[in-house]
């Protein structure tokens, strides 16, 4: 059991609003319990934070860093500690949980090699003897709130850029599974990092809410569902607050006909199962041309067939348990739903049978076939190993399926067509575009969304840049 409890100002404190318990997925067992905040607590962790940015803004870039880098480090020597938290409090394979805890160090070492190119601008004036200096400062405190299907490497991604360029944190993990986050609070204190840089608060809606609508909060970035971030947005509107936010997703999967089908039976495949489709930008609805849907599908099967569901600390276990409960009954009904419109199940469909998953929130990886463009399920999100497929017929038509949704996150597209792969930019409504290749984003990209998948954008120059703030002098010599 992993017991915390709030750190503010670089010291453990005690929350005002009593405890929640953490729960394993995969078996119901308590793992851990967390102070929860009340909005005096908040308000202490925001204070600490902007007492400690007058000084940590005026460190030189390459000072704050090093020690971010420092932070990265630690994080690295505790690899399997963390990993092993995070596959107990919320459910995720043991290889991927060490992956993530690789990334998040990742996310802090690519912000820290931005140090040395956080660059103004100097721009020339109408007038004679007089230049335009722009100036790129930090925010001030920016508030982070993150989801539960990558609680470390969420931190870390917003961790890395915020305190790099010169902000300082208060940090809500998610709720659902806190723990492996609020291990980073030693691993930073031990790193060096100066007391009030990052503050973690854990707890629900009063520790949010107190945070979004603060006056002392510059800056707000979050990743969850879309109606979370809707009401963020609505709470920041008062102080007109800076909000990035990164939220749902109803990627669509394109294979055409002219695609190299073991290539796409490959990437389709991850796209939708990894972290058993608890990412925003799997694979949540596949179109698959007509011509070539009984071989792909036959070829996609049999791939669907071989995933095994079971202890995620296992290592040829490829689907665990779902992170909560609500989901598992959620893809029960649409699926029943779709069932009920002339839809069939060709794989999977249900929670596995036997004692081993009676405690826990598993589900089978499931195809659902003879689908229709205006079901349920293919424009609400998923967020589960659960696949409905659709027939496409041409450009036009898959073009027209894909945008027919209220998120605009990532797209999915198989096609060896140079005039269809340069065509796609600019039809399709989507941040993220993978071509010949399943999802997953790089650092050096740019993760954004379009309609209700959000605003602003994590990773890169321009997620970096959103942690900066400019400011214009009118020199006159």
């Amino acid at each position: 059991m992993k017991n915390f409890k709030l750190f503010i100002d670089g010291k453990w404190t005690s929350g005002s609003g009593g405890t929640d318990t953490v729960v394993n997925p995969a078996n119901g067992e308590a793992v851990g319990s967390v102070a929860v905040a009340t909005a005096d607590d908040v308000t202490k962790a925001l204070e600490a934070a902007k007492v400690a940015q007058v000084s940590w803004r005026r460190l030189p870039n390459k000072q704050r860093a090093d020690l971010v880098r420092a932070f990265s480090n630690k994080i690295k020597a505790h690899r399997e500690e963390l990993a092993r938290t995070i596959v107990a409090e919320q459910g995720k394979l043991l290889k991927v949980a060490r992956f993530e805890v690789d990334v998040t160090s990742s996310f802090l070492e690519y912000a820290c090699d931005w140090a040395r190119h956080l660059e103004g601008d100097i721009v020339p004036s109408d007038n004679p003897n007089e230049q335009l200096l722009i100036h790129k400062v930090p925010r001030g405190v920016v508030v982070a709130i993150t989801a539960w299907n990558f609680p470390l490497a969420l931190a870390g991604r917003k961790i890395g850029p915020a305190l790099v360029t010169g902000n300082t944190m208060v940090l809500k993990p998610t709720p659902a599974a806190p723990l492996s986050a609020l291990m980073l609070c030693d691993l930073a204190r031990e790193a060096g990092l100066p007391d009030g840089v990052l503050n973690v608060v854990t707890g629900g809606v009063e520790a949010g809410v107190a945070l979004v609508e603060s006056p002392l909060t510059n800056m707000v970035t979050m990743t969850g569902s879309t109606p979370t971030g809707q009401a963020i947005a609505r709470s920041a509107a008062a102080n007109l607050t800076h909000v990035q936010l990164e939220l749902g997703g109803k990627a669509p999967c394109i294979v055409f006909a002219d695609a190299d089908l073991d290539e796409a039976v490959a990437g389709a495949l991850h796209s939708r199962f990894d972290n058993y489709g608890q990412v925003c930008t799997c694979n949540e609805r596949m179109y698959v041309e007509e011509e070539i849907y009984d071989e792909f599908m036959a070829k996609f099967r049999e791939a669907v067939a071989q995933l095994r569901v079971g202890d995620p600390s296992e290592e040829d276990t490829d689907l665990g348990p779902l992170t909560e409960a609500g989901v598992v009954t959620k893809l029960e009904e649409l699926i029943a739903d779709s069932v009920g419109q002339g839809a069939r199940i060709t794989q999977g469909g249900k929670r596995p049978d036997g004692d081993a998953f009676a405690r826990g929130n598993f589900f089978e990886a499931t195809l659902v076939e003879d689908v229709t463009q205006d079901m349920r399920i293919v424009h609400e999100e998923l967020f589960g190993p659960v696949l409905p497929v659709i027939k496409f017929s041409g450009f036009d038509q898959a073009v027209e399926y894909a945008n027919d949704c209220r998120y605009g996150l990532a797209a999915i597209v198989f096609t060896k067509d140079l005039a269809k792969i340069m065509r796609l930019p600019d039809v399709l409504e989507f941040g993220e575009i993978y071509i010949n290749r399943g999802h997953g984003e790089l650092h050096q990209g740019f993760h954004n969304g379009l309609k209700l998948s959000g605003s602003g954008g994590e990773d890169g120059k321009y997620g970096i840049e959103q942690y900066l703030e400019k400011k214009t002098t009118y020199l006159r010599y």
